[in-house]
């Protein structure tokens, strides 16, 4: 008999999702998942049609994990879907802060960077456009965007990423100067994305892309707020 899930919390959160819709098109969007669990959650608010028995990555707030969606229905909002989606096995539970919380009834800790490297290079959540090459210059190039980014790294969402230790070039502009680093892949989560760290960036430009991504999200804040 199969198990059944454990304690479930009526909480409700933003998550960021991706993967390949039911016309198997890749996709990537935003929900909400509620009713949580350590086995999994129902999203909400989906903006494209999912399939049961495919595998879909989601994200809240700096955790990511892989997910078997386990049903899908239209929602009573038009142009709207909701499923049900199971972790797989060996995944972190990406809410299970917000779970634990609420079960003991207490507010949830806010992660925290320890270190004076981490604060100082702080990552960022947004889409920065870059693009991934080779030394041995043999294979394609890839054009996309990091979803975090800091004067250290960067993490790319791919359905299919580069194994870990792979050795890239990454190339990204800061204003109008162009910037060519190597990098190697320190983390691979299939279906999910990669995380690189640039592993010959200068100091001062480490410290300069630091600023231009404050400086980007302070834009982003403060357009927000005039549009509220």
């Amino acid at each position: 008999m199969e198990q059944r899930p454990g304690n479930r919390v009526s909480a409700e959160i933003p998550v960021r999702i991706w993967g390949m819709d039911a016309s198997g098109k890749p996709f990537f969007g935003t929900a909400i998942a509620g009713n949580l669990s350590a086995a999994g959650a129902q999203l909400s608010h989906v903006r494209h049609n999912l399939k049961v028995g495919d595998t879909i990555g989601v994200q809240y707030e700096n955790m990511k994990a892989r997910f078997e969606v386990m049903w899908a229905k239209a929602s009573v909002a038009p142009g709207r879907n909701e499923a049900g989606v199971r972790i797989l096995a060996n995944q972190p539970v990406p809410w299970g802060e917000v779970t634990a919380a609420v079960i003991a009834g207490t507010p949830a800790a806010p992660r925290l960077n320890h270190g004076a490297e981490k604060r100082r290079f702080a990552r960022h959540k947004v889409q920065f456009p870059l693009t991934v090459s080779f030394p041995d210059g043999q294979r394609a190039h890839m054009q996309c965007s990091a979803t975090d980014m800091s004067g250290r790294g960067c993490y790319i969402e791919s359905l299919v990423p580069l194994a870990i230790s792979t050795v890239v070039i990454v190339t990204f502009w800061i204003d109008s100067e162009k910037i060519r680093t190597h990098g190697v892949v320190r983390a691979s989560d299939p279906g999910v994305g990669m995380g690189i760290e640039f592993t010959a960036l200068e100091e001062q430009i480490k410290n300069r892309l630091q600023a231009y991504l404050e400086k980007i999200d302070q834009g982003f804040a403060s357009a927000a707020g005039q549009s509220s």
